[in-house]
């Protein structure tokens, strides 16, 4: 399958529950972002493909030309990637808004992540694009706030995340999961996924959980 096909059929059958149970077993235990980085919107917070990165840091004066790497970095977005902006968590600047979502779902983007705070809500809830952030602010980024890298390995949320690791997030929150295993991740999450199945359905009719856990072995 393609990347396309696999990230929907992430976005249709798997939780990001499950996928961090996965990587758990594999060693790889802090993948989840902070929890306070937390969907615009429950009713569209799925989110499935390859991380575009950006760094972003404070500043404390206008510069002649403030936007001009957000711009690079939102026109460089490819079909299936999704943004990353690390702001360090800024709490100065709603550094993520309206224009930059709607240039990214032009490009093709599936969704954006921020660490940090952004604005233009409801134009965001309007255009139907997935984001996630750590809360809310009117004030804009220039002289604020820059985007001073992007491509790069970054941390966001706590974890770190580099061009091409893939972002998959629900609800729950948002997992990062390593570009090198995510072939194996994805193999092993559909495996636990169906004995999951198997045991709500007994479970459902009555079964005990302890009988139907030594049967399967997924809680």
């Amino acid at each position: 399958m393609t990347d396309v096909e696999i990230f929907e059929k992430m976005k249709k059958e798997l939780y990001t529950g499950l996928v961090c149970d996965v990587m758990d077993t594999m060693g790889y235990r802090n993948q989840a972002m902070n929890f306070n980085i937390r969907p615009l919107e429950a009713n569209n917070c799925k989110i499935a493909g390859r991380a575009k990165t950006a760094l972003a840091v404070d500043i404390y004066e206008v510069l002649s030309n403030p936007y001009e790497n957000e711009i690079k970095f939102v026109d460089s977005i490819k079909p299936g990637e999704v943004p990353v902006v690390c702001t360090n968590s800024s709490p100065n600047d709603g550094i993520w808004g309206g224009l930059l979502s709607t240039a990214t779902k032009m490009r093709g983007g599936t969704g954006a992540i921020v660490d940090g705070l952004m604005r233009d809500t409801s134009e965001i809830r309007e255009l139907g694009l997935p984001v996630f952030c750590a809360g809310y602010m009117p004030l804009d980024s220039a002289g604020r706030g820059k985007v001073i890298a992007q491509d790069c390995p970054i941390v966001a949320g706590g974890v770190r995340v580099r061009p091409g690791d893939v972002i998959f997030s629900d609800f729950d929150g948002v997992v990062v999961i390593p570009s090198e295993i995510f072939d194996v991740v994805v193999e092993k999450a559909f495996e636990k996924c169906h004995k999951e199945s198997h045991t709500r359905e007994e479970l459902l009719q009555g079964k005990l959980l302890i009988e139907v856990y030594e049967k399967y072995g997924v809680l």
